[in-house]
């Protein structure tokens, strides 16, 4: 047994790697600059400076925290069109624009030098002085001027965020029109020009046979999935190490939030599955003992409506029948008593029969439906069971119905539930998001529902990525369960 335990434990390596892998693909992928996401967060708590956006050094500086000015793996495979230092490109709509691109024209140089002076173009738009400009002129009205300028503006921002050469054409041709149509934007011109010179040589340069040609490029372990995996052994822990980023909403460490809040939830999970099998057990075997009976087909009716009933519905009615004050005020409208109001002298029974009414609605509302679920599973089981030739057998010898039951038929049926913990141990300590939220406790459901009105995308890889490590733990649980359970099972 601890021989097996220790080999699942080593297959377990590899598993986690995947996880770990697809999590940061997603995480890598997910729509939005993460350092726009942490400034506005870093902007809402701190003074005017913050609010007006991070100075551009502070943004690097993150960037470089975060491991963004990285590439993205340990080697890439990729044709010779394409550039090997596309990764520091900051934005990510700039980076998405450039690959499409280079793959159109096969020619990065002059993919490059075009990207180049557009940004060179956008800058001088932005040093034009409004009122210079009038100072110079005038009979040239502030409205005029500003309104010709957010045009330029957006139609040569637009430009850095498109590939289709129809649309490149037209906003080049809107540029033109307007830098001729407005004399006192001349100082414009030759910057212009430049950009149209870069556009027509990445048209007619164009090497598209370079895009059937691969390449490897190895970067070493100096790459963001290494450093979000294993950390940098100074501010990044790594993965591994039960660092998983920082938070979008507030800029604290994942790692710091995510525990308290996993224990609340993994306390729940532990205590309604606990109650749902020790439940569900003795009424699936009833029932499978008063097979077709009218007490059988009762209780099959009632499970049935309980598994039908979804939680959010039963949480509801619970909260109205049992916490309002207008029917039976018996248990707390919501929440669970938060540890630092209690005096420290109390004890761990004390703090429990405290914390206890706040958590009987909430559990009712975990169990009841995995309670149904699993006693038709263990009826299912039972009926199966006794119907084989060794029960049987065992009748025929002369043993007590209760000594076939229990003795003979019981262990073999335990298996197909036993199979099920392996899905449902994981799903409930991920937390109810629904159920956490309508009793306002204050875990992981609660976080996860937060993370995604939010778009906090490190919290939601975190919870995925925990949630595939304790499916893992699931089905090794329950292989050990089977060896316990059955004797004619054994890891050698």
């Amino acid at each position: 047994m601890l021989k097996y335990t220790i080999q699942r434990l080593i297959t377990f390596i590899p598993m986690l790697i995947a996880i770990s892998l697809i999590a940061f693909m997603i995480s890598i992928n997910a729509p939005g600059d993460p350092v726009e996401r942490l400034s506005k967060a870093a902007g809402n708590e701190g003074g005017a400076e913050q609010e007006s956006g991070a100075s551009k050094k502070v943004k690097q500086e993150l960037r470089k925290k975060l491991g963004l000015d990285l590439p993205i793996f340990y080697i890439n495979i990729s044709s010779i069109a394409n550039s090997d230092t596309l990764y520091k490109i900051e934005d990510k709509y700039y980076k998405k624009n450039l690959k499409s691109l280079t793959h159109q024209s096969g020619n990065w140089k002059a993919v490059s030098d075009y990207f180049n002076d557009l940004i060179k173009f956008e800058n001088e738009i932005k040093q034009i002085n409004a009122l210079n400009i009038i100072n110079k002129n005038k009979n040239l009205s502030s409205n005029k001027i500003n309104e010709s300028i957010h045009q330029l503006t957006f139609e040569s921002g637009s430009l850095l965020e498109t590939s289709k050469k129809e649309i490149i054409e037209i906003k080049l041709n809107k540029i033109n029109k307007l830098l001729n149509d407005n004399y006192f934007l001349v100082q414009l011109i030759p910057s212009f020009s430049a950009v149209e010179s870069s556009y027509n040589k990445l048209i007619q340069q164009s090497t598209k046979w370079k895009n059937f040609i691969p390449t490897i490029q190895w970067y070493g372990i100096n790459n963001q999935y290494h450093l979000w995996l294993f950390g940098n052994g100074n501010e990044r822990k790594g993965v591994l190490r039960g660092d998983f980023g920082i938070s979008y909403i507030d800029g604290q460490q994942i790692s710091t939030k995510i525990w308290d809040k996993l224990w609340i939830s993994f306390a729940l999970a532990l205590i309604s599955i606990l109650i749902a099998y020790l439940v569900s057990i003795p009424i699936g075997i009833y029932s499978a003992y008063k097979k077709d009976s009218l007490t059988d087909k009762g209780m099959s009716l009632i499970l049935f409506i309980l598994y039908s009933m979804p939680s959010f519905f039963v949480g509801i009615l619970l909260l109205l029948a049992f916490a309002n004050p207008d029917n039976l005020s018996w248990f707390p409208v919501s929440g669970i008593q938060d540890a630092s109001t209690f005096d420290p002298e109390w004890s761990i029974w004390k703090k429990t029969q405290h914390r206890f009414p706040y958590l009987i609605l909430p559990i009712i509302t975990y169990t009841y439906g995995s309670f149904a679920f699993l006693s038709r599973i263990m009826r299912i089981g039972m009926i199966d069971i006794v119907s084989q030739d060794y029960i049987r057998t065992a009748r025929a010898k002369g043993l007590n119905e209760k000594k076939v039951i229990l003795k003979h038929a019981l262990r073999n049926s335990l298996l197909p539930i036993i199979t099920v913990f392996a899905a449902i141990f994981p799903m409930s300590v991920g937390g109810s998001v629904i159920i956490e939220v309508i009793f306002s406790i204050p875990g992981m459901g609660s976080e996860i529902y937060n993370a995604i009105l939010n778009y906090d995308y490190p919290m939601i890889i975190t919870f995925f990525t925990l949630v595939g490590f304790l499916t893992m733990i699931g089905y090794l649980v329950s292989d050990l369960l089977y060896a316990l359970v059955d004797p004619r099972i054994s890891y050698k």
